[in-house]
């Protein structure tokens, strides 16, 4: 398997690309042959010309690329129709909520990998694309929080007075949680943050931030670093507890999401109701049910007492260009993590726990663990 499609995004609001110019260079120096769709990389800053000049063949539309043994996009495509069987396909799969799309793949004999279900251990690190594009996420969060604040972030002292700096509440100490902590420091706000898994308090000390600290009994995280499912009782203590330093915040960010799940309910009206006027909340969550009561999907609502409540998916797309180069990265690694030099082809190497994480149909048949069906 040495033939590469990189595929245009259909969704109009979809600003990356799969692979950059620059990777493909090297690819191409491993002797991968790559066909790119015009078009592909324009929202991320890369012309069809770049793409040439890399080594790499435009093509007019995707099935002009269906000959491909390999086929790279971001999002989960409508349908495999036409693919050809064998063929291996990565992209964002959301698994537990396309089954359909599953069986599809199988049917088709297609190798279908999903993105999400990358190991996050020390080994695929390089491949993780949920930290690189989560991380500036949590980046633009911050930055689009304090563009809507009706005050400034840092401490300023002034002939006139001074003004006092912005306070600003992380809840979910993640990549995206510890990103939205660093660069709200770094514009010089005072930064609480919280998360149910304690281990991570010298992370948020580390950075400058104060660790809320709630007691909420037993709590730890998945073999996959995600936080553990909060029990009802534990929610409501959780809701309780934070409810007094929203209050408090100018800008308070929500990144908890339990992968696979509906995201817990965080805050909730009476909260909001008794924020400052002019305050941010910003959901990051939005796309799985929302940490926020009233937080809507691509847009931002203002509650009648004045707070702002962002919608917080997908902000990587605002920042395109390097979201693009880190998902290019993160493609690049793993192709070159299974390529066997010896053999001069890509490998699907069922005995590598990387490759066995994420693979999730091949010969027919839906193969992961997770998501087989009795």
């Amino acid at each position: 398997m040495k033939t590469i499609l990189v595929c245009r995004e259909t969704d109009p609001r979809e600003t990356r690309v799969a692979l950059i110019p620059d990777d493909i260079k090297k690819l191409i120096a491993m002797g991968f042959s790559i066909k790119v769709v015009s078009g592909a990389g324009v929202k991320s800053g890369h012309s069809d010309a770049a793409y040439e000049k890399a080594g790499a063949q435009i093509i007019a539309k995707e099935q002009d690329g269906y000959d491909c043994e390999i086929i790279l996009r971001i999002l989960k495509p409508e349908s495999a129709a036409g693919l050809k069987e064998g063929t291996l396909h990565l992209s964002y799969l959301d698994p537990f909520n396309e089954k359909a799309l599953l069986h599809e793949f199988a049917d088709n004999g297609i190798q279908a990998v999903s993105l999400e279900m990358i190991p996050r251990t020390t080994l695929a690190q390089k491949m993780d694309v949920q930290s690189s594009q989560t991380s500036l996420a949590g980046y633009v969060a911050v930055v689009n929080a304090a563009a809507r604040l009706p005050k400034i972030l840092p401490m300023m002292v002034t002939p006139s007075g001074t003004i006092n700096p912005a306070r600003v509440f992380i809840i979910g100490v993640g990549v995206a949680g510890l990103q939205a902590i660093a660069t709200a420091k770094r514009l010089g706000a005072r930064v609480d943050a919280f998360d149910t898994r304690p281990v991570v308090e010298e992370q948020v000390r580390s950075l400058g931030a104060s660790f809320v600290k709630i007691d909420l009994g037993e709590m730890g995280q998945t073999d996959q670093g995600y936080a553990k499912e909060l029990t009802p009782e534990q929610i409501r203590m959780q809701q309780e507890a934070q409810a007094k330093v929203c209050e408090r915040s100018n800008i308070v960010i929500t990144t908890a999401k339990v992968f696979g799940r509906k995201a817990p309910r965080l805050i909730k009206k009476d909260v909001l109701d008794r924020m400052m006027p002019g305050s941010v909340v910003v959901d990051m969550a939005c796309s799985t049910g929302g940490n926020v009561e009233g937080s809507k999907l691509f847009e931002n609502v203002v509650t009648e007492n004045g707070v702002t409540i962002m919608s917080g998916d997908f902000l990587e797309r605002q920042v395109p260009y390097d979201a693009s180069k880190m998902l290019s990265g993160n493609f690049t690694a793993f192709l070159t993590h299974f390529y066997n030099k010896e053999q001069g082809e890509f490998v699907v190497n069922l005995e590598d726990e990387i490759m066995r994480g994420c693979l999730l149909t091949q010969g027919g048949k839906i193969i992961h663990e997770r998501f087989k069906e009795d």
